[in-house]
């Protein structure tokens, strides 16, 4: 796994944005789950994960509320996921993940920012190949062995699991999420996750060096400022 948590805590602090991008983001993400799904958390288990994902990213109750309330008048926009992928500033690999209701303009808004950074936005399968779309739990823990019993005995198709630290990592298929975390939720009671997320973790790092930070944190927060945009993934390593 090669410390992949930290990589992504690493990766989540380049990219993070201001809490109004954190608080568009879940709004939509559980805006789309209510409507697909159904607003009842009890019987939408999406939509009770985001929930419990953004009250844990401190996400004001009223934001939940009015994403919930919109998707129960039926009528509003359509959004759908879009993954697009390139070599960014620095020549590491990048995926944006975005939800968008017009296409043609997320994609313009998007190439317009490889552009102006001097990166180069790529075909579908140019650079995904490179990265593991895995659910990532993360969690305190000391026995992964008792852990991974468990998610075996629930017939989970575990990817990988590894104990650091005082903490416990665990990664399946996208499609195993909520049989695997309620098989980590039996195996330790009261559990706490420090991380719950679908996510594309880079099978390689590249270095990007100081010349090419810069640009890259420029690129980054270009692409954070586009509404449509939900997550950045990459594989870029920056020296201390």
């Amino acid at each position: 796994m090669g410390r992949a948590y930290q990589n992504r805590k690493d990766s989540m602090a380049k990219t993070a944005a201001a809490k109004t991008k954190v608080y568009s983001k879940y709004g939509r993400e559980i805006y789309v789950a209510a409507k697909n799904s159904g607003t009842d958390p009890n019987n939408n288990i999406t939509l009770r994960s985001l929930i419990d994902r953004a009250k844990k990213d401190q996400v004001p109750t009223h934001v939940i509320d009015k994403a919930i309330e919109k998707a129960s008048g039926g009528a509003g926009e359509d959004f759908l996921p879009a993954l697009y992928e390139g070599i960014g500033p620095g020549g590491c690999m990048v995926l944006v993940s975005a939800l968008t209701d017009n296409g043609n303009r997320t994609f313009g808004e998007i190439r317009g920012v490889f552009t102006k950074c001097k990166a180069k936005l790529g075909t579908q399968g140019s650079v995904s190949h490179m990265f593991d779309h895995r659910a990532m739990f993360v969690f305190p823990g000391e026995d992964e062995d008792a852990v991974l019993e468990a998610l075996l005995t629930a017939d989970v198709d575990v990817s990988d699991i590894e104990q650091e630290d005082g903490m416990i990592t665990v990664l399946v298929p996208p499609t195993e999420f909520f049989k695997a975390k309620t098989s980590i939720a039996e195996a330790v009671p009261g559990v706490e996750f420090e991380m719950e997320e679908i996510t594309y973790l880079p099978q390689t790092s590249h270095p990007i060096s100081e010349e090419d930070a810069e640009q890259f944190e420029r690129f980054v927060g270009l692409l954070n400022d586009l509404d449509d945009v939900q997550e950045i993934y990459h594989n870029g390593e920056f020296s201390d």
